[in-house]
């Protein structure tokens, strides 16, 4: 840890002011960073279309197990247990979608500090 900071120190140093704070903005996110900041950019109205598409199907599993623990008959077990099946799938494939998301914004972020930190170093090699 200690060599990664040293690194970023002397990186930051060979940095104009206006490219040092693009690299500090672009330092690691905890988990509530990079939850929100999807949704910024310019797919937001797609992330929010999702996220309630998403919270919409988690309804409807939550009632399909209530009408699951509430009837008596086999068949209903089946048709509401089919049905709260399918519908915790959806809800989990559009969560994988906006973690993949997350994950697709933290690999963008971590290029942008590899080409600030390749351009100011051939900068100082040319120099």
């Amino acid at each position: 840890m200690k060599n990664f900071r040293e690194i970023d120190e002397l990186i930051k140093e060979t940095l104009s002011e206006e490219e040092a704070k693009f690299y500090d903005e672009l330092n690691e996110q905890n988990i509530f960073q990079m939850m929100f900041g999807i949704f910024k950019g310019k797919n937001r109205w797609m992330t929010i279309t999702i996220s309630i598409v998403q919270l919409i199907w988690f309804v409807v599993f939550v009632y399909c197990a209530i009408q699951f623990f509430n009837t008596e008959e086999t068949n209903e077990l089946i048709r509401w247990g089919i049905f709260g099946a399918l519908s915790i799938m959806a809800s989990s494939m559009l969560k994988f979608y906006t973690w993949m998301q997350m994950d697709k914004r933290a690999l963008l972020r971590e290029i942008k500090r590899l080409e600030l930190q390749v351009s100011s170093l051939s900068g100082k090699i040319s120099d």
